[in-house]
């Protein structure tokens, strides 16, 4: 498929216009009733015409097209928050599994910076988010998931936490404190699973290193799901990791080696052990646009499109801290000040559908699959969250044919 000519009809193929954050409206309240009708939508692989939804609380109570979302009693009698779609895309509300921050603030900064960094990606689709926090020591990280966890207990649009150090390789470490790595151990996996409360959702670990492979089998057993990244590893130590459990690929390519035709590396790995998830960047800066069809085509259906984003996201180029290290950013692209190894990405998910349906060619039901149902199946959550269905989370998106955001609805209110 030529790039930008995605299966679906998006229009606005042009070049990209700048889009600020909308307006984020606060805590989530759900209506009792919210019908959006006469929408496009684009959920579980299909795209409906003249389809409706209608939210009941926190959850999708029915789902049809043409005129029957006038019988809901809630409508006939007048008492319902009832949004005409008038031909725009509907779907399910963005998942992301690895994020920073956002809005000049941190995750690792606490409840208010963790509020601050999520109103912006609200704002651009995300309603679900996977608190990612980078290495430091491990006392540190407990106090972080701790904090973490309190706001998993009034917030249901947040799903916990991910650690993505300080198990990792130094070698391939990228914006991570070298001086903070360390190997995986129990009395380190204690501390952090405690810490957590059971809101620990993903853990990135190098596999080759000691202590890994039984760490893959304690955190697998406790529920969280386990990514291979930041890895020196070789196809045969990767694959041996996702044999033993591991499921997720950090943000495919980056952090790890590449492919190579005799030496394919842990990316090759992931789209051979098929019930692995590869993360990847799709900001244009991580990944070529080509690479990135190259990973859709090698493991369809297993892509989750996250941002990895940073603190600047949604504010101004300048100088950052990211974790313990120093950051520039400038036109947008975040990299370490001593170093220029990338750290991180200033990216929204509106953002990555975009350049993955214009840029790279994706057709638009498996680019909204990659923010919806993927993520939330990475990290178990495939019963209830990334697609339009009855009795599933009412989260959606309304987007322009531009595929620009209009409206987001989160836990069945209305959030941005």
């Amino acid at each position: 498929m030529p790039r930008g000519h995605a299966a679906d009809d998006v229009r606005g193929r042009g070049a990209r216009r700048p889009r600020g954050c909308r307006r984020y409206r606060g805590p989530v309240t759900s209506a009792p009733t919210t019908v959006i009708h006469s929408a496009r939508i684009v959920s579980g692989g299909d795209s409906v015409p003249d389809a409706w939804v209608r939210f009941e609380g926190d959850r999708i109570a029915g789902r049809g097209i043409g005129e029957a979302w006038r019988d809901a009693p809630a409508v006939r009698a007048g008492g319902a928050e009832v949004t005409d779609a008038a031909g725009r895309w509907l779907t399910p509300g963005f998942v992301d599994i690895h994020c920073h921050g956002a809005g000049g603030a941190a995750f690792d900064e606490g409840a208010g910076a963790i509020g601050a960094a999520l109103a912006v990606h609200r704002a651009h689709g995300t309603t679900r988010s996977v608190c990612s926090l980078v290495t430091a020591p491990v006392d540190v990280l407990a106090e972080r998931l701790t904090a973490i966890a309190a706001v998993v207990a009034s917030d249901p649009l947040v799903l916990g936490a991910h650690l993505e150090g300080p198990f990792l390789d130094h070698e391939f470490r990228g914006a991570h404190d070298p001086s903070m790595l360390r190997t995986a151990d129990d009395a380190a996996l204690d501390r952090l699973l405690e810490a957590a409360g059971g809101t620990l959702r993903q853990v990135t670990i190098a596999p080759e290193h000691e202590g890994a492979t039984a760490a893959i089998a304690r955190l697998v057993d406790a529920d969280v799901a386990v990514a291979v990244g930041h890895t020196g590893a070789d196809f045969d130590t990767a694959l041996r990791a996702f044999d033993a459990g591991a499921s997720i690929l950090t943000h495919a390519f980056n952090g790890m080696r590449g492919i190579h035709h005799r030496a394919p590396g842990p990316v090759v790995a992931a789209m051979h052990a098929d019930h692995v998830t590869l993360e990847v960047i799709g900001d244009g800066v991580h990944v070529h646009p080509d690479v990135v069809r190259l990973a859709f085509s090698g493991a369809s259906g297993r892509v989750a499109l996250v941002t990895d984003a940073m603190a600047a996201t949604g504010a101004s180029d300048g100088e950052y801290v990211l974790g313990s290290l120093s950051v520039d950013v400038r036109d947008g692209v975040a990299r370490l000040a001593d170093t220029g190894a990338i750290a991180g990405s200033t990216l929204t998910q509106d953002e990555a559908l975009r350049r993955a349906v214009l840029d790279s060619g994706i057709p638009l039901h498996e680019a909204v699959g990659a923010l919806t149902v993927t993520p939330a199946s990475a990290i178990g959550r495939a019963g209830d969250l990334g697609r339009l269905d009855v009795g599933f989370a009412a989260d959606a998106v309304l987007l322009d044919d531009d595929l620009a955001v209009t409206a987001v609805w989160g836990a069945g209110g209305r959030i941005a």
